[in-house]
């Protein structure tokens, strides 16, 4: 009788401290003003800040980008504060043309939970139109405005609001982080979402004059209004309507993190991991590979072109499944400092992170805080399970950080063929160990904050790029209006093309 009198009183608390927090948060959110002014003096504040904890915990904060030059950056957007701004135009305006100048992939910023809370159920008008892009070129794949019968798939825009393509991009990518200069990655950004770019970085319009080639291959130019969702008022919202959309189930959150297909014919398996970060993948690989063995598959292709990292332990786990010699995740790992202070609250997990830099890391004749265990520990490949057939890997801009470490590690060995794009990770190395988010105190604006900088094992030079495939299969104009997947026609030609 006490015990259970016990554990009602428990629920009873735990039930009224869940509502306090749903109802706070809710009030939160209620009251969140996105038009709020910040003044300059705070803007001004938050700035400092976030440059004296970047140039004092960033390993890679001059890895690119020389200090001279990093300090020129830094003066200019601090100067460019020369008025109150709202959170919005301080993290476009400001901070993310000046981390992008780092040229860290790991290095962004985020807007606040609260402007995040105020967003999550909203339309916002916005361009109308959808893109793939690649090189110079705005082919259209979607339009906002289903009753146009002009700007179908596969259209070609030549410039938004008199400014070229080439131009446009370029100037976008200013905005958007990555790897060196590995900027594929910033294609398949605008790729996936280009009306929520060009709305954050030149703001909307009421209209946007477009410059296209018509199916006949004249230029021509059409005004095309802002696209707004316009709400029915004659309808009232039911519960129906309100109630938040079902639960995916577990099962399908695997499957969206990794699945595979078999084509008995051809004797390939096909792999799709679309993520190092879940779906239970140890046991996934244990599975996977256990069948390719018992079946006697000869031919595996490993899609990763939409995996953008994660746990570095599941990418090392997966190597060791593939590999056919030895290797280490790195040559280096370090950190440049082994405290945050005296700016811990400010960061997000500081009591993990300080213990991690403090326990993890040991000074080096460098100066540097290294990751030994990374730098030496050397990983064999598995001898129960371990594949030993043809693999191809499927690789573009969206395969990124420890889908980078991956690629470096198996690339060049023999019956292992990389296909498709340059990677957005970068080859070289990355900074994607511990990543805290510093959170800004006047505007709750938070910027990720690497705090590891990592050289790859085996290293090629540093010109920037990312990893490079051993066989190039760019976009194709021809497949992206046809809706054919050109990377797996080509590896499924090469296998079958093997096999005779």
């Amino acid at each position: 009788m006490h015990l259970y009198v016990v554990q009602f009183r428990w629920r009873t608390i735990l039930f009224i401290c869940c509502a306090i927090i749903f109802f706070s948060s809710c009030k939160v959110t209620q009251n969140y003003n996105p038009n709020k002014n910040y003044p300059k003096q705070q803007l001004q504040k938050d700035y400092t800040l976030l440059r004296n904890i970047l140039q004092q915990n960033h390993p890679a904060l001059y890895w690119y980008t020389t200090k001279d030059s990093m300090d020129y950056y830094f003066d200019k957007y601090y100067g460019t504060i020369k008025d109150s701004m709202t959170e919005h135009q301080y993290g476009w305006k400001i901070l993310a043309p000046l981390l992008s100048n780092i040229h860290c992939g790991h290095t962004s910023f985020l807007m606040s939970k609260e402007y995040n809370k105020w967003v999550a159920d909203k339309r916002l008008p916005s361009f109308p139109l959808f893109f793939k892009v690649w090189n110079d070129t705005l082919a259209v794949t979607a339009n906002l405005n289903r009753k146009d019968s002009i700007f179908k798939r596969g259209i070609i825009v030549t410039a938004i609001n008199g400014k070229k393509t080439s131009s446009l991009i370029a100037d976008m990518f200013n905005y958007l982080s990555e790897d060196g200069y590995a900027n594929n990655i910033n294609y398949i950004r605008l790729s996936g979402n280009f009306p929520y770019y060009h709305r954050n970085i030149y703001g909307l319009r009421k209209n946007y004059d477009v410059e296209y080639i018509d199916s006949t291959g004249q230029l021509k130019q059409l005004r095309l209004p802002v696209f707004e969702l316009i709400k029915d008022t004659t309808k009232k919202a039911t519960i129906t309507q309100l109630a938040k959309p079902k639960k995916i189930s577990k099962q399908q959150r695997f499957l969206t993190a990794r699945s595979l297909a078999v084509d008995t014919i051809n004797s390939t398996a096909i792999v799709t991991l679309n993520t190092f970060s879940n779906g239970r993948l140890r046991k996934f690989f244990r599975q996977t590979f256990r069948y390719i063995r018992k079946e006697n598959i000869k031919n595996v292709v490993l899609d990763i072109r939409s995996n953008g990292g994660g746990k570095i332990n599941a990418s090392t786990l997966l190597t060791k499944y593939i590999s056919k010699k030895s290797f280490k995740i790195a040559d280096t790992a370090y950190a440049v400092a082994r405290s945050l202070k005296p700016y811990t609250k400010y960061v997000k997990g500081k009591l993990f992170n300080n213990i991690g830099l403090f326990f993890f890391s040991k000074k080096g004749s460098d100066g540097n805080f290294h990751f030994g265990h990374w730098e030496c520990k050397l990983y064999k490949p598995k001898t129960h399970n371990h594949f030993n057939g043809n693999l191809y890997v499927l690789t573009n801009g969206q395969t990124f950080s420890a889908s980078s470490l991956f690629c470096n590690a198996i690339k060049g060995q023999q019956g292992i063929t990389l296909l498709g794009e340059e990677t957005g990770g970068g080859w070289h190395g990355n900074s994607g160990i511990l990543i805290p988010d510093i959170k800004l105190p006047n505007t709750g604006l938070r910027v990720r904050l690497p705090l590891f900088k990592l050289v790859q094992y085996n290293h090629v030079t540093k010109t920037g790029t990312g990893v490079l495939p051993d066989v190039v299969v760019p976009t194709s104009y021809d497949a992206l209006l046809k809706g054919i997947d050109k990377k797996m026609v080509v590896v499924m030609e090469m296998i079958k093309g093997n096999k005779q």
